[in-house]
């Protein structure tokens, strides 16, 4: 006796069904989705970053970080030693090392006409600046992402993301800290910040992306 016919219906919003094929030979089987191995969902770097900004980003700089001056003299002397103590030891290992600061100081140079705004910080009373502090919107550099030992490039699919990640971070700094803060008569101001820079950027003054960021009254 030959074989009863059998075949396989995807569930959809509508089925095609082959006239002559008995519907009571036929199995249905649902529609392929992330979870049972259909596409997954599209990469947003930009939920990503909201995801784990309070949960876990701004946790980790606030316990890693240290004052300026004392990162900034042991990152010029011996790098290593302070990427050990301040930096991301999972780096990958021709990167430079990113450090995690908290950055206090008086407001002694402001450019806010530019969309890539800064002030420079005087950290230890000179009256010289010290640092350059990136308030936005737009900003160079992924310090926050590279400071970061719980994220690393392997954890990505291609380049592109992992480049994109690193932007989301300065986009949501901007959106939830730095364009909140005022943008006239900054120089003379008390400042303080957490954030990170790269050691051997290339500026005149270390870069800082602030996580977080206060700005003290007009003096």
């Amino acid at each position: 006796m030959p074989n009863k016919p059998t075949c396989s219906i995807l569930a959809a919003p509508i089925l095609a069904v082959t006239v002559g094929v008995s519907l009571t030979a036929c199995k249905i089987l649902p529609t392929p989705s992330a979870e049972n191995g259909g596409n997954p969902p599209a990469f947003n770097a930009d939920k990503m970053v909201g995801d784990i900004w309070a949960a876990k980003a701004v946790p980790y700089l606030q316990q890693k970080a240290g004052p300026f001056p004392e990162v900034h003299a042991l990152a010029k002397a011996d790098p290593a030693a302070a990427g050990a103590k301040y930096g991301n030891p999972k780096k990958q290992a021709n990167s430079p090392w990113t450090f995690s600061v908290r950055l206090e100081g008086k407001i002694v140079a402001a450019n806010t006409q530019s969309r890539a705004a800064t002030m420079d910080v005087d950290a230890d009373g000179d009256g010289k600046a010290d640092a350059r502090v990136q308030i936005g919107p737009a900003m160079r550099g992924t310090a926050l992402r590279d400071s970061l030992d719980f994220i690393q490039f392997n954890d990505f699919t291609n380049q592109i993301d992992f480049a994109q990640f690193g932007k989301a971070f300065n986009i949501y700094a901007d959106k939830t800290v730095l364009s909140k803060l005022p943008r006239d008569a900054l120089e003379g101001r008390s400042v303080r910040v957490v954030g990170a820079y790269v050691i051997g950027s290339g500026q005149d003054l270390p870069l800082v992306t602030p996580a977080e960021a206060e700005i003290g009254p007009k003096p």
